[in-house]
């Protein structure tokens, strides 16, 4: 088969699948997979792929924006407040804790039910910090920068200068998709060094996402599975997708 069969066979794969993979593209057609990466890599310069790791997408998935907060507020409210909830459910028995909640609107539900454990909230939401710091409970840090319009959540250099230098116990971050061959993203750069930051300087990571939201893969992941120590989501994602996300290592907690 020629190349140009090979990738036009390719970008009608992904568009019926969703999403294709290196591997099991080069086992189909029997080449290295180094062959197939660059099919993939000749096929997204042509516009029509986009690369996630180990794969592509069609170039039309990968999705560059995002709905604004007021949208958000009202998308999902009763899975939102479950996965809240069952998030909360994990942390430490113990006191003294300190957490970080990222920016979204799922997070800002969980920050409701924090337990008197929790001595210490580190956040980038700006919605989080006021709500919080209304009310009797944890000491509240509210990271310095950039404020995100769409988003209401603190980005830039002096956000993340910050986070190098602390360790917590808990993250819990929001996302705008997630998937087994792309991980966790968002379609912001800004947002997304953020997070990365976030994961870095807690000793357990947990996502907190609706299941709307599996298989939405968006420009920038920020976290490989591997990355994360769990997921927390509603019951509405498929068995196997629960299944998928499992064998890849990890820990998904249905709401």
């Amino acid at each position: 088969m020629y190349a140009e069969e090979r990738q036009h066979e390719i970008v009608t794969r992904a568009r019926e699948m969703g999403r294709v993979a290196v591997a099991e593209l080069a086992a189909r057609y029997d080449v290295t997979a180094e062959t197939i990466r660059r099919d993939l890599d000749a096929l997204a310069a042509k516009g029509l792929l986009s690369r996630v790791h180990g794969g592509a997408v069609p170039a039309e998935k990968l999705r560059l924006t995002e709905a604004p907060m007021p949208a958000k507020q009202v998308a999902a409210t009763t899975e939102k407040q479950a996965i809240a909830q069952r998030a909360v459910e994990l942390l430490p028995q113990r006191d003294g804790l300190t957490v970080l909640l990222d920016g979204g609107t799922t997070t800002g539900r969980l920050a409701t039910l924090l337990p008197p454990s929790v001595s210490l909230v580190v956040t980038n939401s700006v919605p989080t910090a006021l709500q919080l710091s209304e009310r009797e409970g944890p000491e509240v840090w509210l990271l310095g920068g950039q404020v995100r319009g769409i988003t209401q959540a603190v980005v830039g250099a002096s956000a993340i200068d910050t986070l190098t230098r602390l360790r917590v116990d808990v993250a819990f971050l929001g996302t705008n998709g997630f998937s087994v061959e792309h991980g966790f993203s968002t379609p912001d750069a800004h947002e997304a060094a953020v997070k990365r930051a976030m994961v870095a300087c807690a000793r357990e990571v947990v996502v907190l996402s609706d299941a709307s939201k599996h298989d939405s893969d968006h420009l920038i992941s920020f976290a490989g599975l591997d990355d994360v120590d769990a997921l927390v989501t509603d019951r509405a994602l498929a068995p196997a997708a629960v299944a998928a996300l499992r064998t890849a290592g990890l820990r998904v907690e249905l709401a």
